[in-house]
């Protein structure tokens, strides 16, 4: 029988209206059906990876992380500070410090052919200028194969030095390189010639210790190779250089260049860490992964080098040595003045001022060169200044400008101007010459005896 439109419609609401009805009640459940047969036993799976547990137990990561605590790569505020900012990051925070070893980011400098300048190729990506300096900064395979390669360094490599356009490379090779790791980061930063923008050249100031550096009468000369101010400086990790020996403008002198015996023989491992690097190497607040070797040098002997223990009554090889280049960077400092000012900036704060101590002035590496400015980040402004600043800033209010106008005018000559990047050098390795002695003592003689 044919169905017209009509029966169709009707068909299949009485089909709708059953399968509702069905949804909404629902039967009586069956009886539960015979026990199946158990399932045979499967093989037992294979321990967790036992190399985890060199690392993940109390005595090891917890113990590690409770010493970085104490280390300033810890509590240091610079990765916040300079964050965003693709030329600082490389080596105030971790994933801009990765991102330059992975692509081996060269430390030369380019020639802009437009405007006849260089500049610094030695920087990070703004999707890497970030991250606060941490395990993986130093230990970049961490969790990539879950073994012992996963401590491994992030880099050994010969360090190419951005202070001098990578024309020069320290390779400390004690310990397997693990130094280079270091100095990657605590190096110079670049002193740039003013008239175009590339590295200076120390060879040349060190030759020609009398021609004006800076003439302060006439400061659009082309001679002109710098313009001093407040923060005219070398930056603050100059250990590294120092300690390889080739940081300094290298005056001709009585005193000869060469090295202690740590440039060769040491590794930064042996006395900021312990003997061993290990964990257990830690006094106090000094050794293991706080980085700190002041407070925990018995390690010294311990690492082949020293027949007894350094502590802080040892002569020979702490407080004589100490106390010399301590005195030799007063001296310096004394004979880096004009008129009788000196061109180095004091700073009695123990807080803001990290070599406070180490030179009985307590100069803190800037120049004494006025500058009201504040900055929000830094504690860098400098309104007690004596010398003029020969490039006020436009913020300036008309009573700085003119405050700063009625200042004295600072020239440098070239002895001068490589003298204050000697004491600089010298002072801010902070060991007071503990790093490598010979070379920091060449570099103070040397600098005090051409400015006679």
């Amino acid at each position: 029988m044919k169905l017209n439109n009509f029966s169709k419609l009707l068909l299949s609401a009485f089909v709708v209206m059953s399968l509702a009805s069905s949804c909404v009640k629902e039967g009586p459940m069956g009886l539960t059906g015979p026990a199946g047969a158990n399932g045979k036993d499967g093989k037992d799976g294979t321990d967790a990876n036992q190399t985890c547990k060199m690392c993940h137990t109390p005595s090891s990561v917890d113990l590690i992380s409770t010493q970085y605590q104490f280390s300033k790569h810890e509590y240091g505020e610079a990765a916040f500070e300079e964050a965003g900012n693709t030329g600082c990051t490389p080596c105030h925070a971790q994933e801009a410090f990765k991102y330059v070893v992975a692509n081996k980011v060269p430390a030369t400098f380019t020639k802009n052919a437009t405007t006849g300048r260089w500049s610094n190729d030695y920087n990070t990506v703004a999707t890497a200028a970030y991250g606060e300096i941490g395990c993986s900064t130093c230990h970049s395979s961490l969790h990539a194969t879950y073994g012992s390669a996963d401590i491994a360094l992030t880099t050994v490599a010969p360090v190419s030095m951005t202070m001098w356009g990578g024309a020069k490379t320290i390779d400390l090779k004690a310990d397997g390189g693990s130094s280079n790791l270091c100095v990657k980061c605590h190096q110079p930063r670049p002193q740039t010639n003013l008239q175009t923008g590339n590295v200076q050249d120390y060879v040349g100031i060190a030759s020609n210790p009398t021609v004006l550096a800076y003439d302060a009468d006439n400061d659009k000369a082309t001679t002109n190779i710098v313009r001093p101010s407040y923060r005219m400086h070398v930056h603050y990790g100059t250990v590294g250089a120092i300690y390889a020996g080739m940081g300094g403008v290298e005056f001709a002198g009585t005193e000869q260049y060469k090295n202690s015996a740590h440039t060769t023989a040491a590794s930064c491992i042996d006395c900021h860490m312990g003997a061993k690097g290990g964990k257990s190497d830690v006094v106090g607040r000094a050794g293991g992964h706080t980085f700190v070797a002041k407070g925990n040098l018995t390690t010294c002997n311990a690492a082949g080098c020293h027949s007894s223990a350094i502590t802080s009554s040892s002569t020979t090889f702490w407080s004589t040595p100490r106390a010399e280049i301590k005195q030799l960077l007063n001296d310096l400092a004394a004979k880096l003045a004009v008129n009788g000012v000196n061109i180095l900036n004091r700073n009695p704060d123990s807080e803001h001022n990290l070599w406070y101590g180490l030179t009985t002035n307590n100069y803190d590496g800037y120049l004494n060169v006025y500058d009201p400015v504040n900055n929000p980040n830094y504690a860098t402004n400098n309104p007690a200044g004596t010398f003029q600043n020969p490039a006020p800033s436009s913020s300036w209010t008309a009573d700085q400008k003119a405050a700063n106008a009625a200042l004295p005018k600072l020239s440098l000559t070239n002895a001068q101007y490589g003298a204050l990047l000697n004491f600089q050098m010298c002072l801010r390795e902070y060991s007071l010459g503990i790093h490598n002695y010979s070379y920091t003592k060449a570099l103070l003689k040397n600098s005090i005896a051409i400015l006679k």
